[in-house]
């Protein structure tokens, strides 16, 4: 039996939200474009789009949004932006930057910006790591929780140390927020206090809210215009957003709400991997609803177990799993949402025992 089908006859999920179908997705949006008289935008000009931009805008506490098909599209130009406004001055990321990790050099090969890699792989920026560039800079790009180190968050004092820092020097700071949603739990603050002092800020509308896919990208009301312009130029300006607009705005305030659940469901399952060692966590504590879980096995051995814990407990353990640093390692990351706040506290412990055995 290949994995689809295996994933396909399992009962309970470990990581995300529960998966609709195209014909479920439809026709929730549909019922709800109905119940609220949603009408299409043309080019973005329209009652839903604009009203979701203005809600976004109020939620973070920015002038304005605006609503762009990608978020690569988003990040890349509002750091163009930044740089071209500065003397075409390099822009500061961390090593684990989704722009160089998933982006294919895209900012270097279409001539967006320079960059400078900043910073240690395997922690979060300090203030000093920012404060030790020697070189002018345009920007920095700041990721809000770091997802590719198991959604760490850089430390409060540190974050305003670094928000001072750009204000005081005339550095665009931008922060790379595609789950912020996710850190306002894990700081114990409202999202608009983590995003004041960002010059502007891109969120995503389809991890954690659910969407079809689509962003935001927010900052003063002329840099956000300026953008719009240049996403148009880059052929995202699509003639309806609506689709994209209400698959997430439908459930946008739900997700918003459950947020503190799931972090709360997050500790929960750091508990039950307590019990047991050869299990190791990254980050140590939960910092938001998403985690990585370490393996003393290799990759190949860790997609075994995947399926024989889904052939004999019927449960889905993890999506992707990665090479670890060391040989003979492995991780997976863990994104705690609907599935896992769903599921029975004593099968969320059977699952764990069952991956903890298996690895022997």
């Amino acid at each position: 039996m290949n994995d689809t089908d295996l994933l396909a006859r399992c009962t309970a999920i470990l990581p995300g939200h529960r998966a609709l179908s195209p014909a479920e997705t439809f026709a929730a949006m549909a019922a709800w474009c109905d119940a609220n008289g949603v009408a299409h935008d043309v080019y973005g000009e329209g009652a839903l789009v604009q009203d979701f931009e203005r809600k976004v805008a109020a939620v973070l506490g920015f002038e304005a949004a605006a609503f762009c098909i990608s978020g690569t599209m988003a990040q890349v130009t509002a750091l163009r932006l930044a740089s071209m406004e500065r003397g075409r001055a390099p822009v500061a990321l961390h090593p684990t930057s989704h722009i160089f990790v998933h982006e294919g050099s895209n900012h270097q090969l279409l001539d967006h910006f320079d960059a400078l890699w900043i910073g240690e792989r395997h922690r979060p920026w300090s203030a000093a790591d920012i404060a030790a560039v020697p070189d002018r800079l345009a920007a920095v790009g700041l990721e809000i929780p770091m997802r590719e180190i198991g959604g760490q968050l850089t430390p409060w004092d540190d974050l305003q140390a670094i928000k001072a820092h750009c204000r005081a020097r005339g550095i665009h700071l931008h922060m790379d927020g595609a789950r912020l949603w996710e850190a306002a739990a894990g700081y114990g603050r409202p999202v608009a206090e983590i995003a004041a002092g960002f010059d502007s800020v891109y969120v995503s509308l389809y991890k954690g809210i659910g969407g079809l896919g689509g962003a935001m990208l927010l900052g003063s009301a002329q840099f956000v215009a300026q953008a719009a312009r240049w996403f148009a130029r880059q052929g995202g300006r699509l003639v309806h957003q609506s689709p994209y607009v209400a698959a997430a705005a439908m459930q946008f305030d739900a997700r918003l709400a459950a947020m503190p659940d799931y972090f709360r469901r997050t500790q929960f399952l750091y508990g039950v991997l307590a019990d047991h060692p050869a299990l190791k966590v990254n980050p140590a504590r939960a910092q938001a609803n998403m985690l990585h879980v370490h393996l003393p096995v290799g990759r190949e051995r860790a997609l075994e177990i995947r399926r024989e814990i889904a052939r004999e407990h019927g449960t889905w353990i993890f999506y992707r799993i990665n090479h670890g640093v060391l040989p003979d390692t492995s991780y997976f990351e863990v994104y705690v949402g609907d599935n896992l706040l769903d599921m029975p506290d004593g099968r969320v412990r059977e699952a764990v025992a069952a991956l903890a055995r298996a690895i022997g």
